[in-house]
């Protein structure tokens, strides 16, 4: 019995376009991305993912000093998701640190990364990331944070 569990969750984590739930944050933890303009940037570049590096974006919260988002490639020839999120990074980088005036780097180096394997996990990961700037402080109701939508994909 164990063995066929053992087998069905490898079934799961082999899924033909596998979706991944992303967090990156602001080097020093810089408060510098919750307004307006660095939204339409960061939107602009998950947007850009698809052309250039054949990978969607889903729903997304950005925060002060990191976002949260959810991606999958689009085909098996898409480039690895380590490249992606580094050029996505480096883009949009260059623009933010110009609008802001701030000096790099605007990243960590590293970012977290997990497979999610099924769309509960996905709802259950969405609930929360949603809730973040509620817990903050910083509006009353989720939906009232400017800073949040879906790109290609709820």
């Amino acid at each position: 019995m164990s063995d066929q569990r053992h087998l069905k969750r490898l079934a799961a984590v082999w899924e033909k376009q596998p979706v991944y739930f992303v967090t990156s944050c602001t080097a020093a933890r810089r408060p510098l991305l919750s307004n307006a303009s660095v939204h339409e940037i960061l939107l602009a570049e998950w947007k850009g993912l698809r052309e250039r590096h054949g990978w969607a974006v889903g729903r997304y919260v950005i925060m002060p000093d990191h976002v949260h988002f959810f991606i999958m490639p689009l085909s098996d020839g898409a480039k690895p998701l380590s490249s992606v999120i580094g050029k996505w990074k480096e883009w949009s980088a260059k623009q933010i640190l110009k609008l802001s005036g701030q000096a790099a780097p605007l990243w960590q180096p590293e970012f977290f990364d997990h497979l999610v394997r099924s769309a509960a996990s996905r709802a259950e990961k969405w609930a929360y990331v949603r809730e973040n700037p509620v817990r903050v402080g910083l509006v009353i109701r989720a939906e009232d944070w400017p800073f949040a939508g879906a790109v290609d994909f709820d």
